[in-house]
């Protein structure tokens, strides 16, 4: 699985190990080092992924990632040097799809890569419409409903419902949903899987403490109430 990559980091050292790295695994890489740079050569090239550091000069990585969101469809993996928690939160409240704190090593960023592209790929035609009350989930036009009223996703979140969607009624561990989401090298960062269902609830509107969609099993992972 190949694609275009776009890598957004102001420095040269970075910019050419990057190239250099995935350039070996077959992906068209492209580099800018300013978040200005990003957003138009985002428009013009079309990348599938981007991978962007928070750390930019002028309009910096949260203003970029965000200033993308509106209208890019690619993938948004942050790759930084910032460890925080509350980084890694802001960066995927603000539509990020994955995290990765440098240094890294090549194949976790070739692994994180192709988990994105996976999710961001078409399914077939035929899939099934999956519904839970309300909640409607078209596998095969990729697209999520509330009572009738259209909810939006990010890529990471449809990719998780949907899973939970083809699993419904059944519990689905953490380790499951990290490895069919992120990747193996997501496992055990249980992290993630929680705070995308908590963004997936506030969007479809469910309460946490009492929902009706996404119940939680303890100790194990999630279930999708069929």
């Amino acid at each position: 699985m190949s694609g275009r990559v776009l890598v957004v980091d102001d420095e040269v050292e970075m910019q050419r190990a990057l190239r250099t790295g995935l350039s070996y695994y077959d992906f068209d890489v492209r580099a800018v080092g300013s978040g200005e740079e990003a957003v138009r050569e985002a428009a013009a090239w079309r990348p599938d992924v981007i991978l962007l550091d928070l750390g930019l000069p002028g309009m910096d990585g949260l203003a970029t990632l965000k200033a993308l969101r509106p209208a890019e469809r690619a993938a948004v993996i942050v790759v930084s040097v910032m460890p925080d928690e509350k980084d890694k939160v802001r960066a995927l409240d603000a539509g990020a799809d994955d995290y990765l704190v440098k240094p890294f090593g090549t194949e976790e960023l070739v692994a994180r890569i192709r988990a994105v592209l996976r999710r961001q790929a078409d399914v077939t035609a035929g899939e099934p419409v999956i519904r839970a009350g309300d909640l409607e989930i078209d596998i095969g036009r990729r697209t999520v409903t509330v009572g009738g009223r259209v909810v939006r996703l990010t890529p990471t979140e449809y990719e998780l419902l949907r899973y939970l969607a083809l699993h419904a009624g059944k519990p689905v561990t953490h380790t499951t949903l990290l490895r069919q989401v992120w990747g193996d090298y997501a496992i055990g960062d249980k992290y993630n899987t929680r705070y995308v269902v908590a963004q997936i609830r506030k969007k479809l509107g469910d309460d946490p403490a009492n929902p009706r969609y996404i119940v939680n099993e303890p100790g194990v992972g999630y279930r999708l109430e069929g």
